[in-house]
């Protein structure tokens, strides 16, 4: 008895949350690591951050053409995707251009790495452990500078 409940419960595991990953729906995307994207984004691929703006401003990988596009918006119930996400990227963004996308882990760039491919983007490259495996990495960073401010007595 104890089995067929792990199984059912296996499958209902696979049903919900792994097969969405199987179709044949789901476009190709390519993960570099941090070292592969920095050297990438030397050489003039634009570099697409998709955090929300608040995570942005408290630092970013430092390198020219840096775009911030959130793919989710922070609302005050939580997240939710940003509906102009394609839109504003095509703003900005050729299809043919080169880009690097990178959140703080690679979980959320790797969809909005999806949704691009889908939507017609030909050069676009996941930036695998994202923000923090670049800090990690001890690459270039961009920091807001933090004033002091002393107290007089």
């Amino acid at each position: 008895m104890g089995t067929s409940l792990y199984f059912s419960a296996l499958f209902i595991f696979w049903v919900l949350f792994l097969s969405p990953f199987c179709t044949s729906e789901q476009p190709q995307i390519t993960t570099v690591d941090v070292h592969a994207a920095n050297s990438l984004l030397r050489s003039g691929h634009r570099y697409l951050d998709v955090r929300t703006e608040e995570e942005f401003k408290r630092g970013h990988v430092d390198v020219e053409n840096c775009l911030n596009i959130p793919y989710f918006l922070s609302i005050h119930e939580g997240m939710v995707k940003n509906s102009k996400f394609l839109e504003q990227v095509s703003s900005v963004c050729s299809k043919d251009d080169h880009i690097i996308v990178g959140c703080k882990s690679g979980v959320r760039s790797a969809y909005a790495t999806a949704d691009l491919i889908q939507a017609g983007f030909k050069h676009v490259s996941n930036m695998g452990g994202g923000y923090v495996s670049w800090v990690e990495n001890e690459m270039s960073l961009q920091k807001p500078k933090v004033e002091l401010i002393m107290q007089r007595t």
